[in-house]
């Protein structure tokens, strides 16, 4: 696989840092990594960049995961680039309205590299 840009959406850098390393543990090739602490800034990150795989915290204040997916998909933004969600949220309602709402996939926290690589791997390689 060639190497990829991904937007990591969270609004606790820490976390966005461990989602980076966890990603290249799980061994993507990621070339370029934008960063967004919200689902705004995550919008405008995609005005200027274009994402190969956008990672986005669901619970986030000023806009949250699941906003920031509606826009995604009403503003026409990031097309053909999966989209995984990342949640502490025991309930499947939130993991079902993101799926809903166009995400492809969800990893809950905390999460390994290995489980990265199972939910994250198979949204990048063709079918």
């Amino acid at each position: 696989m060639s190497g990829i840009t991904v937007l990591i959406v969270d609004d606790s850098s820490v976390m966005r840092k461990i989602v980076e390393r966890a990603l290249r543990q799980a061994g993507l090739n990621l070339v370029k990594v934008v960063e967004a602490g919200s689902g705004r800034e995550g919008l405008e990150a995609l005005g200027r960049e274009k994402a190969d795989l956008i990672v986005s915290d669901i619970n986030m204040p000023s806009m949250d995961g699941l906003e920031f997916l509606r826009q995604l998909q009403s503003q026409g933004l990031a097309k053909g680039a999966p989209v995984v969600m990342i949640t502490t949220e025991s309930g499947e309602e939130h993991v079902r309205e993101a799926l809903a709402a166009g995400a492809q996939g969800y990893i809950r926290k905390p999460f390994t590299p290995d489980q990265v690589l199972e939910r994250v791997l198979p949204l990048l390689v063709p079918a």
